[in-house]
């Protein structure tokens, strides 16, 4: 893929601006619950302003659709991102149509944030003359946020069209470099998880994975669609009924390529969705009317674990079963460490995915995690992503 990378280019002197993802997680009272988006775009701006750039960074927090509102300024971004810099980074309030003083004054080695890109409803509409603007506060554009890349926006696409430079930074390049390993050059066998609530929300990923993989192992309600599939009583699981026959075309794609979908033998139930819920584990053949399936029993989830030690690729997308409840986590720690401990290349990506890694406290023995949830499913699924097509068709 032929890209324009950030540290290729000389920026002494240069006006650098940079879209970051820093949509954190707040609580009520504004406070930052969990700053891995902001300390992951740390060396990012840091070899910008080595480099002698003059750097503007820009993001956006949460959906304030298109107006002003402080519940979703960027302030207490600014905050944490001076502490872990060691520097104050100043927050531009008003530069929506105009470039301000703050920016003309930037000096080498100097950053500065501008407030929430979207306060202006130009950015999600991605707006011509917004994006013109955006492209006027800089000589260079770097994208560095690759879970808003499947999004085409004044500040991921548009921006990019008239910038002098449009480039990748290094967080958005590694993303590319190790999706690209695991799905072009790939190791074998390989083995997909995907887990999650409903099949609706990753049916296509899940079709594209079937031309693929050697091993599609699905879990969470996704798993008990797929057991209804195969005539399976889950008594009252979260399950899409509807969607039983398109279970039933990913199984039997996946059995005639000789790949497989190993599914659950034995779960863990319970009769209601609780941390306080008493759950017993039984054969999925003994599931009862009134109990919800929330784990995968500890038979299936040890060979679930063979699985994953015999691959060559390994690619996450979410958790087994309920892990957010301690009783119902035992399958996804399972899978979890299996993962760790395998020689496979393994690339894991999506929030609940990124929630399993932390409990288990494997982050360091993972391949590559990535920063998208989306994206990295668009991804996956084959798809070409808006803000990368940008920056391919500019380096051309």
């Amino acid at each position: 893929m032929s890209i324009i990378r950030m540290t290729d280019l000389d920026l002494r002197g240069q006006r650098v601006l940079i879209r970051e993802d820093f949509n954190v997680p707040q609580d009520d009272d504004g406070n930052i619950t969990d700053a891995t988006r902001i300390e992951a775009s740390l060396a990012t701006i840091q070899k910008a302003m080595e480099m002698g750039g003059k750097v503007l960074l820009m993001a956006h927090l949460g959906r304030p659709k298109g107006e002003r509102n402080d519940k979703y300024s960027l302030a207490p971004v600014a905050q944490r991102l001076g502490e872990l810099l060691g520097k104050e980074v100043p927050l531009i309030r008003d530069w929506y149509d105009q470039v301000p003083a703050e920016v003309e004054n930037l000096g080498e080695g100097d950053v500065a944030l501008l407030e929430n890109v979207r306060f202006h409803p130009g950015d999600t509409e991605n707006d011509e003359a917004f994006s013109k603007q955006m492209a006027a506060l800089c000589d260079v554009y770097v994208n560095d946020a690759f879970g808003t890349a499947h999004r085409a926006q004044a500040s991921t696409y548009g921006v990019a069209q008239y910038a002098s430079v449009a480039a990748a930074g290094p967080l958005l390049a590694k993303e590319i470099d190790s999706l690209t390993a695991a799905l072009e050059d790939t190791r074998r066998p390989m083995v997909a998880i995907v887990g999650g609530a409903k099949v609706s929300g990753k049916l296509e990923v899940l079709k594209a994975l079937t031309e693929k993989v050697d091993q599609l192992i699905v879990g969470g309600g996704i798993a008990n669609t797929f057991l209804l599939a195969e005539g399976r009583n889950i008594g009252g699981s979260l399950a899409e009924a509807d969607l039983v026959d398109e279970a039933k075309g990913v199984i039997d794609t996946c059995r005639a390529k000789g790949a497989d979908v190993p599914l659950p033998t034995d779960v863990v139930v319970a009769k209601e969705f609780a941390a306080e819920a008493p759950v017993r584990t039984c054969p999925v053949e003994d599931v009862q009317d009134d109990e919800m399936i929330l784990d995968v029993g500890p038979d299936t989830a040890a060979r679930f674990a063979d699985i994953v030690k015999g691959a060559g690729t390994v690619l996450w997308n979410g958790p087994l079963g309920a892990f957010e409840l301690p009783q119902c986590a035992d399958g996804t720690r399972t899978l979890s460490k299996a993962i760790a401990g395998s020689e496979a290349f393994s690339a894991a990506g999506g929030g609940d995915t990124l929630a399993a890694i932390a409990m288990t406290g494997i982050t360091d023995r993972i391949s590559y995690i990535s920063t998208g949830g989306g994206a990295f499913l668009e991804w996956v699924e084959g798809k070409k992503l808006p803000a990368i097509a940008i920056l391919e068709e500019r380096a051309g």
